[in-house]
């Protein structure tokens, strides 16, 4: 599965939504969804029953969160709910980095740039509304591969190649 195979799936009165045009749900959305199969292989083991449940939830987070700021009137409410987002994206990929012991090394990988990716537009996104820049704007996200901040190119081979458990 990718993420033009998965779009397909997305039931209209979500696709169609004003809120599909935001990325960062539209890869929140994504991310949850692929983290299903992610949730019910560390449920198998019963040393990470606890991380799948807060891995889910957090994921879970993500676009919910994006959603209820879209639906706001005022910045600084849009804002709040954009950082909400952005805690709960750290945090599944703080989950994945600790189920490494259980996922696929190239699962671990991708869901933790996917997840990286997410957190560079929400971090654009909160001071958008506020009109001011995050606390930590002098800290880029780099890949360790190339040592270049992420960028266009990078989200779509993300989602191209979807490695599944």
């Amino acid at each position: 599965m990718n993420f033009e195979e998965w779009a397909k799936d997305v039931p209209e009165e979500i696709s169609n939504d004003s809120l599909w045009k935001v990325e960062a749900y539209r890869l929140g959305l994504f991310v949850a969804d692929i983290g299903w199969y992610d949730v019910t292989k560390l449920v198998g083991d019963k040393r990470t029953i606890g991380l799948s449940d807060q891995l889910y939830r957090s994921l879970g987070s993500i676009s919910a969160n994006v959603a209820e700021g879209f639906s706001r009137i005022s910045h600084k409410e849009k804002a709040h709910f954009y950082e909400y987002s952005l805690g709960s994206a750290r945090e599944s990929r703080d989950w994945y980095f600790k189920a490494r012991h259980v996922l696929d090394k190239q699962v671990t990988i991708h869901r933790i740039r996917l997840l990286t990716q997410i957190i560079r537009l929400l971090t654009t996104m909160v001071p958008q509304q506020r009109n001011f820049k995050v606390r930590e704007e002098q800290s880029p996200y780099f890949t360790s591969e190339d040592n270049q901040p992420p960028n266009k190119e990078l989200i779509e081979s993300l989602l191209k190649k979807v490695p599944m458990p």
